[in-house]
């Protein structure tokens, strides 16, 4: 069982962790879709620590013997959704570099063809006025 120290420190520190949390979207450097499933947890957690009466239930209705083993439980499966989410959003990033990569090659053929045939293009234009003052 918890003391009710225990249980103010770990709220603290995960009101703490959640305002850091908010503050990071405020500032644009996590994004919400990602914040949301930290939000989750840490509002799973916050309940917890201040009702521990629930993790006993919650465990029991569970079927998993201890409420620790739980956590633990719980821990490793939001360790897997993270992992898996982080995996999906690589695929998707690694995709728009790849056509970035292939619009941005296309682009400087583009350019090059454009650039020779200006040069081409000075160079008929000034052999036309160089025969044109030879005559």
């Amino acid at each position: 069982m918890m003391t009710v120290k225990l249980q103010i420190v770990i709220a603290a520190a995960i009101l703490v962790v959640f305002a850091v949390l908010i503050n990071m979207i405020r500032r644009k450097s996590l994004e919400l879709k990602y914040a949301l499933s930290w939000m989750l947890v840490l509002t799973a957690l916050f309940v917890f620590a201040c009702a521990p009466w629930l993790l006993n239930v919650v465990s029991e209705f569970l079927g998993i013997y201890a409420p620790v083993n739980m956590i633990f439980f719980l821990g490793f499966c939001f360790s897997l959704l993270i992992i898996f989410t982080l995996t999906v959003a690589l695929s998707r990033l690694s995709n728009s570099v790849r056509t970035l990569d292939q619009i941005v090659a296309l682009n400087e053929k583009k350019l090059e063809e454009l650039e020779q045939a200006l040069e081409e293009e000075k160079a008929k234009n000034q052999n036309h006025i160089a025969d044109n003052e030879q005559e």
